[in-house]
């Protein structure tokens, strides 16, 4: 069966929002990285939509949402995906977060744990300091002045061909260097880059990634999780999610030993095959204050 996939618009809190929804049944959220959209999802979005409702939104600051001046930190990005979810009538959802989208998903989870049936962290944000050098660049002085310049078409097309090149050397992935193009396309526009840098710099610093949730991850004990990695993803190393793997009780990991930051790109087949084993084979999480509140007087394990 084939699904016609839609763009979307829905005006929340007075800015516009984007978003392809399709198919029927339980909803699974897909939320993307920075610099990114929900175009990225279009590889596996068909066939996920065969057996359920599939949500895939631009964050605001990406893709065909608005830009504004204003809040873009994970818990104003966590916020809009909940109040999305309840807009478009949905209670509850399994939550799929790819790069800075996994810290968004972790922090969904933590806000809004009524909301959240699962999670799946995918390459995630928020596990560790370690990013890649292009975005803790964003965090510099003066970024905002050289930004314009390397999205320029002669800069940003050098800029992919050393992608070219590193990607026949195995350096790179097909998918990274294309990512890699799609994200310096998408901050071609003054306002893209505006909300780039005010995102990137509310979470990462010179020295790497500066919000994590690895304090709190054992209060995901009753959340299912499914953490999903590129052994070669360049940009969040995939030390990461195996050191997350150890913290989250119960949590399933899968490893695409040929894929980088983009694993569902590089083996959609395979991407959709394990999330739905994942689904099929997990209950959904059943939010109970007074366990929450046993874990956080207990605190974290040693």
């Amino acid at each position: 069966m084939s699904f016609v996939i839609d763009r979307s618009e829905i005006r929340l809190h007075g800015n516009p929002v984007s978003y392809y929804e399709a198919g029927s049944g339980p909803v699974i959220l897909l939320v993307h990285g920075i610099t990114s959209c929900k175009e990225a999802w279009r590889a596996v979005m068909p066939a996920l939509a065969e057996r359920f409702t599939v949500v895939a939104p631009d964050l605001l600051g990406h893709g065909g949402s608005a830009k504004p001046r204003g809040d873009y930190s994970l818990g104003a990005y966590a916020s809009g995906l909940r109040d999305l979810l309840a807009a478009l009538g949905h209670e509850r959802a399994t939550v799929v977060g790819h790069s800075m989208g996994g810290g968004i998903a972790m922090q969904l989870a933590y806000q809004f744990p009524e909301r959240v049936e699962r999670l799946a962290l995918v390459s995630s944000g928020g596990l560790g300091r370690e990013v890649g050098l292009v975005l803790r660049a964003a965090t510099l002085p003066g970024a905002e002045w050289v930004l314009p310049i390397l999205t320029r078409r002669g800069p940003r097309d050098a800029v992919v061909g050393a992608g070219h090149v590193l990607n026949r050397l195995g350096r790179r992935t097909r998918a990274d260097v294309l990512g890699t193009a799609r994200g310096l396309a998408s901050l071609r526009d003054e306002s893209a880059r505006r909300a780039f840098l005010h995102t990137a710099r509310s979470i990462l610093d010179a020295g790497g990634q500066r919000v994590s949730a690895r304090d709190r991850l054992y209060l995901a004990e009753g959340m299912p999780t499914l953490i999903v990695w590129g052994e070669r993803d360049p940009m969040i190393p995939v030390a990461h999610g195996l050191a997350a793997h150890e913290q989250i009780p119960h949590s399933r990991l899968e490893l695409f030993p040929d894929a980088g930051h983009y694993p569902f790109e590089e083996d959609p087949e395979r991407f959709v095959d394990v999330l739905e084993r994942f689904i099929r084979d997990t209950a959904p999480s059943s939010y109970d204050e007074e366990e929450i509140r046993r874990r956080l007087l207990a605190g974290a394990p040693a």
